[in-house]
């Protein structure tokens, strides 16, 4: 796995998959590392020098660190002495798989969902026979660049086995902290659906529809996981768990069935946000809902299609907390129509609503190739193709990539500083007040229980 420079990692579940898919198929599987040690890039070309290795292959998704850092990898694997058949796949090459075959050098892009495709590639790669009739690729012919026929979605996703978790660190992945998590407790990610059933404007997944898997097949990976690693808090990476009402309240009736008592994440969705659903939640040990709210205008949700309104958020924020589980607040600025006033509602929302879980900060909206919002940058001129997006627009998460808005450029980062400035101030203004009442207690009512200011 390639390093992001962050102190840990979350686990790398797509890997996984595709490590699993191919274990079954008979190959074997080795994970090169870099979470762990933080590898300089050049150790990969030394490592690929000493062993040799049929097939190496790339995931990633969009995100500007990815990207450079996928190039980085990209040479050194391109310079090795025994440079193997080189693939990358993820949601990054996806929709411009051409563009990235030519800056990576690799030989062939998994576009879309990977697991059928990579067992089928490898096959042909092996036989040597032509990849033109393998579904879900483009690859290099010559000069030029093929792009395949999409691949049909997995329909059945419990026929897929279960992610390879032997052939990583869990020891090391299992320490990633998240919301309400002791510190003696470890914690893993768990998909228990591939998709999402709705089509905002700025979301570059180019797979139509969801999938679930069956409660029992969710239930007894987090059983492995509980059992094998001492996993006792469930991160579910899904892009959208609370699908609907039912979904969510079959998987929780599951897992309180289960017994395994273990605390738990998710990504929501405010208009299934209520009361019942939210109690039920917590009884099944959910701890912390991660809302994609976007904005808290109107007018800028519809235009970002998000299927939400403002009431419907507030509402759905306010159940949440009166059910004691910690909203997610997820806004993002420079959406059409937006500006300083719908900025500062979003800002006003945030500052009521915190209840102190997580800093929460407001980025501004990249148009990410595959999404509704790139295509429409393109045709209003805004940007020019996917060079000039990853090239020279978005070189940083929380710098403005393109602008939609009609203030300029300097205006718009003058505005999201002030804004943030406001959250990080609010989010510090609280975590001060909570330690020195934690202070006034340890001193004034003499409590046993205080562990130490330094105490991780």
């Amino acid at each position: 796995m390639y390093d992001n420079d962050g102190y840990m990692h979350s686990f790398p579940l797509g890997v996984a998959y595709i490590a699993a898919v191919l274990l079954k198929a008979g190959y074997q599987v080795k994970i090169y590392n870099q979470d762990v040690h933080h590898n300089p890039d050049n150790h990969l070309r030394e490592y690929l020098d000493k062993n040799r290795f049929d097939v190496i292959g790339l995931g990633f998704i969009a995100g500007y660190y990815q990207y450079r850092k996928i190039l980085n990898l990209s040479k050194e694997i391109n310079h090795s002495k025994n440079r193997p058949f080189f693939v990358i796949g993820g949601h990054g090459p996806s929709p411009e798989p051409k563009f990235f075959l030519e800056k990576t050098g690799a030989d062939v892009a998994v576009l879309g969902e990977g697991e059928d495709t990579i067992v089928e590639l490898l096959a042909a790669v092996e036989s040597r026979t032509s990849l033109k009739n393998i579904k879900g690729i483009a690859f290099k012919d010559g000069s030029s660049v093929v792009v395949n026929e999409r691949r049909p979605l997995i329909k059945d996703i419990d026929s897929i086995p279960l992610p390879a978790h032997h052939l990583f660190p869990i020891e090391y992945y299992r320490l990633l902290r998240a919301p309400h998590i002791a510190s003696s407790e470890f914690s893993l990610n768990v998909i228990s659906g591939r998709g999402c059933p709705f089509t905002c404007a700025f979301c570059y997944r180019l797979d139509t529809g969801l999938r679930i898997r069956s409660n029992e097949s969710i239930i007894e990976e987090i059983k492995f996981l509980k059992s094998k690693y001492g996993i006792g808090y469930i991160t579910f990476a899904d892009e959208l768990l609370m699908s609907s009402v039912e979904r969510t309240a079959s998987l929780c009736e599951a897992l309180i069935k289960s017994a395994l008592k273990i605390k738990w994440y998710c990504s929501g969705r405010l208009n299934y946000a209520k009361p019942e659903l939210l109690k039920l939640m917590k009884r099944a040990g959910c701890v912390y809902i991660s809302y994609g709210i976007e904005a808290m205008d109107n007018e800028v949700l519809k235009k970002m299609k998000k299927g939400l309104t403002t009431n419907i958020i507030t509402e759905g924020i306010v159940e949440t907390l009166k059910a004691g589980i910690s909203p997610g607040f997820n806004i993002i600025f420079g959406n059409i129509g937006d500006n300083k006033e719908t900025l500062n509602k979003g800002v006003e929302f945030l500052i009521k609503h915190d209840d102190g879980a997580d800093l929460r900060t407001i980025r501004p909206v990249p148009p990410y190739p595959g999404s509704p919002l790139y295509y429409y940058a393109i045709e209003k001129g805004l940007l020019r193709d996917c060079v000039d997006f990853y090239e020279d627009k978005h070189v940083n998460s929380d710098i403005l990539a393109v602008n939609f808005t009609e203030l300029s450029d300097d205006e718009f980062t003058m505005a999201l500083w002030e804004a943030n400035d406001r959250l990080i101030k609010n989010y510090y203004k609280n975590k001060l007040a909570l330690v020195l009442d934690e202070t006034k207690k340890l001193y004034g009512e003499k409590d046993a229980t205080f562990r130490g200011y330094r105490h991780n």
